[in-house]
């Protein structure tokens, strides 16, 4: 099948983003611990489940937002749109090259989405009960293959009717979709700030749980501006 645009313009993105995350994850994430020890998480420790688990949440996202770019000519809704696509790509990378610097694999098989959390991610939505246990593999572009969606995580049912909606009907299914999907992104967030053992990723956590909840607030009053509300 021939790459759309959407597929094409996001997986540039994700490169660009890797490459611009290499250095900074060199200094950050891989060096030293507090008292100058080495700091390498194990392959099932919370900081490897994070940014596993959160880097396929975030690549839904970007892929979401190329699709509504597509389906949309509302600048307000695009200008969203090209800011998370960006902002996760970004943070996609860094959690990657994390990943490359402590030797550890980018897919667990193995392990249950959220595992690290001490919950399964099946049955578990937070913020709609729309994209939270059936219909798509885990990471809607090149997750894992669990057949377990995160919380928020739209189907690819849902996926497909974005796909396909267009002016005002996909402007309000993305945010409707989005709202779903920083809620559970923040869910996610949070158990890093808790249980993460990284100074660096606990703060990056931190920035999402404030970055996407004021999205989500953003977001509600664009959903209101067109009649809608948020599904959950």
């Amino acid at each position: 099948m021939k790459p759309t645009r959407t597929h094409v313009a996001a997986a540039v993105a994700v490169v660009l983003a890797l490459l611009f995350a290499g250095v900074a994850t060199v200094a950050t994430a891989g060096g030293r611990g507090g008292e100058g020890e080495a700091r390498t998480p194990a392959a099932d420790s919370a900081d490897a489940g994070f940014a596993r688990d959160m880097s396929d949440h975030h690549q839904q996202a970007v892929e979401m937002s190329f699709i509504v770019r597509d389906r949309t000519a509302d600048e307000e809704v695009r200008r969203l749109a090209y800011d998370i696509a960006n902002t996760q790509a970004n943070q996609r990378g860094m959690m990657m090259g994390w990943l490359d610097l402590w030797g550890l694999p980018k897919v667990a098989m193995d392990q249950e989405p959220m595992a690290w959390m001490g919950k399964p991610s099946h049955g578990s939505s937070h913020g709609s009960s729309h994209g939270s246990s059936h219909g798509s593999s885990h990471g809607s572009a090149g997750g894992s293959g669990s057949q377990a969606l995160m919380p928020g995580m739209a189907t690819r049912a849902e996926l497909d009717r974005l796909r396909v909606a267009s002016g005002k009907d996909a402007e309000v299914l993305y945010l409707q979709l989005m709202i779903d999907h920083h809620k559970g992104g923040v869910h996610m967030a949070r158990g890093c700030v808790e249980k993460c053992a990284t100074p660096v990723e606990r703060q990056l956590a931190q920035g999402m749980v404030d970055a996407q909840e004021s999205e989500v607030r953003l977001m509600t009053d664009m959903l209101a501006k067109r009649g809608a509300k948020p599904r959950g």
